[in-house]
């Protein structure tokens, strides 16, 4: 009786070490997709990645996003209102970026994220003279402008605005026109809202105040720290704020 014939020796697939590394290569292309993406999305969106992914802890895992986008967080119908206020602000960001480029590398305008909303800072030293609230106009116009222009966008459309003045903590002249910084301060806001109009913003949008020198962002004890803290914000306020 024939012996039977054996079967032939099956072909190997690949080495074992192929799987790790082909999985270390997917992680790794997940890894920086995701980096690109978040460069692009908007605050609220990375927010919600990122409370996604809380606890950490063994095996505790994160929030699910299966129900809805984020459904334990409370985002529902009700809160779409808020993600497309907060979609906006993101694109108004970018775009006033790209519009203050040359103000940004000089410094003059300053342009910031906080729990405000959108703020646009005005360097006080590059748009008005020394303890003064007079605007140099020809500074102020082009940059005045734009940021009129921004505001009246139609991502903006709804929003409503805040003009805060800022002052450093040196003392006014008592023999000048403003007692204290806290008029001063005021003066440079209404200032700065009266020449936003004259470019065709609504005023009624607007909101204005004085803070003298009670909101530092610097230290009031060096030159540099004093200029930093001399500024006018221009807020686009976050829901939270209006």
């Amino acid at each position: 009786m024939p012996r039977p014939k054996k079967c032939p020796k099956c072909q190997e697939g690949a080495a074992d070490w192929l799987l790790t590394y082909g999985d270390m290569v997917t992680l790794l292309l997940t890894f920086f997709i995701l980096m690109f993406t978040t460069a692009e999305v908007d605050g609220s969106e990375l927010r919600m990645i990122l409370a996604a992914f809380q606890g950490l802890g063994a095996l505790t895992g994160g929030n699910t996003l299966s129900v809805g986008k984020l459904a334990e967080l409370g985002n529902s119908i009700m809160a779409l209102p808020s993600q497309e206020m907060g979609r906006a602000l993101a694109k108004a960001r970018k775009t006033a970026i790209s519009q203050f480029q040359p103000e940004i590398k000089t410094k003059k305008i300053r342009i910031k994220e906080d729990e405000r909303g959108l703020v646009i800072s005005l360097a006080a030293d590059s748009f008005f003279g020394p303890a003064s609230a007079d605007i140099n106009l020809e500074e102020a116009r082009e940059p005045f402008m734009r940021i009129a222009a921004l505001l009246n966008s139609p991502e903006l459309k709804g929003h409503k605005f805040r003009i805060e003045g800022h002052t450093d903590a040196a003392p006014t002249d008592p023999e000048g026109p403003w007692a204290t910084n806290w008029e001063l301060s005021a003066a440079r806001a209404v200032e700065v809202l009266h020449r936003l109009v004259v470019f065709g913003v609504d005023e009624k949008q607007f909101q204005v105040s004085g803070f003298a020198d009670t909101v530092p962002l610097a230290n009031n004890d060096t030159p540099e720290g004093r200029a930093y803290n001399r500024r006018v914000d221009i807020i686009v306020l976050s829901e939270g704020h209006l």
